[in-house]
């Protein structure tokens, strides 16, 4: 190319020359573009390949235990279910066809269970002509549910994988030490060391433990799926995955990549919609980040569904302005779908093809009305959410009128929802029925005025946890948020069947979809939307949040009950926070909290009323409105509280 330079430049008095030049040139540009071109495609794989390895990890686990069953036929127990393939390795020739057994789950007498029921996962593959001396990688059938079209595809390189914990082989006739077995688990990136949690609870640090490894184990597919059944991405399951996953790993792309997904393809259930802005909220606080908000506020707006709001501030999914063309604007390419109102998991409905085992699911005999509680104080959020936003990217017009719907809603759920003689929120419009979900939102999303609350908690405290693991999120956060710490602590640590120790009573090493296989037939042993003790005990017991966008502040309003001690740490994009609470005789408790450069944050004393004597790294202080500010590095607080 250098050379046509040249010859050009000698030759360009010479019209012939200067043709055939020319043609030359173009060719040159021609080729150019080819090798331009080739060159990003190979970027651009080698990209891909470099993001891929550096998005997804793998791991080969050796077997926990080994037991000889009878005469060539042995159990193995990797620890923990994981989303992965077994890989067999044997170094002396295998004469029979292997039966290979991979489950979750155990039957009564220690086997795997070959008939485990839901979807809880067994498969069984028979194995021939095994190399010697070369890890051969068993292969697995798919399944046809969850490799359709609408389901999330995993990497090529993964090949085909499903969750196991248990490994049974039979007809194995060479010396088990000859054998290498080994689980191969697929994963997000993951640091297991960017958080860690104790406390003087043994349950509840196991329930912890539960939800923190589900947060890593479901991020196999690289984006929030509802568990192994679909592998789809729903809004309410993602956004307490993306809750618990921030407080577990200091991770934030994958809830960026869901959001996106969301933005294209939307779900059906109306309050599952209605969690797409609380994703993008959750993002922007905890990264700083507005590019959701900017590249897609148009769209996020419409998913508010602020467009079917009566005069009241009020909405409702059986509107007549849901058209296709509404459901066109909020993301829907088949524009025959309309909106479900949901409230938590629903009954068996045998057009859904739902096969529930309980016929009042988990909404607590919900009433279901076309004006909605459950959906109405979800839209009352996404205003005051939208407000919020509409402002940081200073539409001053949207920002107000997002405000007044807001403003307007709330006075509408309190004044047409709430029954002033039983002092509780009922399902809806001409409902005289209250379940735990139309009061326990309420609740969570600060709607109820401070002369009701008491009325409100005392009636959801009865109704203990009768709402899905799902549910269960929105029913923490409304009892902290009330100040009813110590009976949120209760069901966090209960050991009924209603319970995340009944997850691990029954086996599991994730959490599960349902309480039990008994309230949800067709559950699976993999569902993130079940672990919210995993965000709770960081953001409501520990109460560590951002109290302004990527944690340039923080905010720590610890609600400890009655443990004695306890230890954290949060990951943040700022670094870590390393906290330590320790209290002597209910009256004097301790904290240390280690924030990094660039944090600074404010410390929520006790509850109003209650005097106390504070001391910030041993100097006597007063604090101002109940807030002690917190500096980067270390900060101790004594309070020691004073004698009634």
């Amino acid at each position: 190319m250098y050379f046509l330079d040249e010859l050009k430049m000698k030759t360009s008095e010479n019209l012939l020359f200067e043709s055939i030049l020319k043609s030359l040139l173009k060719m040159r540009e021609f080729m150019v573009v080819c090798l331009i071109v080739i060159h990003c495609l190979n970027c651009q794989a080698q990209n891909n390949d470099t993001e891929e390895k550096n998005m997804f990890q793998a791991s080969m686990i050796k077997p926990d235990r080994i037991a000889k069953l009878s005469d060539e036929h042995y159990f193995f127990d990797f620890g923990k279910d994981a989303f992965g393939t077994l890989i067999i390795e044997i170094k002396s020739p295998q004469t029979d066809t292997l039966i290979v057994h991979l489950g979750e789950k155990l039957a009564e007498d220690g086997t795997i269970d070959r008939k485990p029921g839901g979807t809880i996962r067994y498969q069984k593959v028979m194995v021939t002509d095994i190399p010697v001396n070369e890890k051969f990688v068993l292969s697995l059938q798919r399944d046809r549910r969850n490799t359709k079209s609408q389901a999330i595809a995993l990497p090529d390189s993964f090949g085909v994988i499903m969750p196991f914990r248990y490994c049974e082989i039979e007809k194995l006739n060479v010396p088990i030490s000859d054998v290498a077995i080994r689980q191969k688990r697929y994963n997000y990136r993951f640091n297991d060391s960017a958080s860690s949690f104790v406390s003087s609870d043994t349950i509840l640090n196991q329930v912890w433990d539960l939800c923190k490894y589900t947060i890593k184990a479901t991020s196999f597919a690289g984006i929030y799926v509802d568990g192994d059944r679909e592998r789809i991405p729903y809004e309410a399951d993602a956004y307490i995955n993306q809750l618990s996953h921030y407080c577990v790993d200091h991770e934030y792309g994958m809830a960026k990549e869901t959001i996106k997904h969301f933005v294209d393809y939307p779900t059906w259930p109306t309050e599952w919609l209605l969690h797409t802005i609380l994703m993008v909220y959750q993002d922007y606080y905890y990264t700083g980040d507005t590019s959701l908000i900017s590249c897609h506020y148009e769209q996020l707006k419409e998913k508010t569904l602020y467009q079917l709001a009566d005069k009241d501030g009020l909405i409702s999914s059986y509107s007549d302005k849901v058209t296709g063309e509404f459901m066109h604007k909020i993301g829907f390419t088949d524009t025959t779908q309309r909106l479900i109102d949901i409230v938590d998991w629903p009954p068996a409905q045998k057009d859904s093809g739902w096969e529930l085992a309980n016929e009042a699911g988990e909404r607590d005999g919900h009433e279901m009305l076309p004006v909605n509680t459950v959906v109405n104080c979800f839209f009352y959020e996404n205003m005051c959410i939208m407000a919020e936003l509409a402002g940081v990217l200073n539409k001053e017009d949207d920002a107000k009128f997002f405000s007044r719907m807001a403003e307007k809603s709330k006075y509408s759920i309190n004044e047409k929802l709430f029954n002033k003689e039983k002092g509780i929120y009922i399902d809806g419009i001409g409902s005289t029925h209250g379940s735990i979900h139309s009061n326990m939102l309420p609740l969570a999303f600060g709607l109820v005025p401070e002369k009701y609350k008491h009325s409100v908690v005392a009636f959801v405290k009865t109704r203990k946890m009768a709402c899905s693991v799902y549910g269960a999120q929105y029913l923490l956060e409304g009892l902290y948020r009330a100040g009813e710490a110590s009976y949120a602590l209760d069901l966090m640590t209960s050991t009924s069947d209603r319970s995340w120790w009944n997850m691990i009573r029954v086996g599991s090493t994730m959490a599960m979809e349902a309480w039990d296989m008994k309230y949800k037939s067709n559950s699976d042993w993999n569902h993130a939307w079940g672990t919210a003790p995993g965000n709770i005990v960081t953001r409501y017991m520990w109460g560590i949040t951002p109290a302004e966008p990527g944690f340039e502040k923080v905010q720590v309003s610890p609600q400890m009950s009655n443990l004695s001690f306890s230890t954290i740490k949060v990951p943040t994009i700022k670094g870590p926070i390393n906290a330590e609470f320790k209290q002597k005789n209910g009256r004097t408790k301790l904290f240390i909290l280690e924030l990094p450069q660039g944090m600074e944050g404010e410390f929520s004393l006790i509850a109003k009323g209650e005097k106390s004597k504070v001391m910030v790294n041993k100097i006597a202080v007063r604090s101002k409105d109940g807030q002690i500010p917190l500096k980067p590095g270390f900060n101790r607080i004594s309070i020691k509280e004073k004698k009634k």
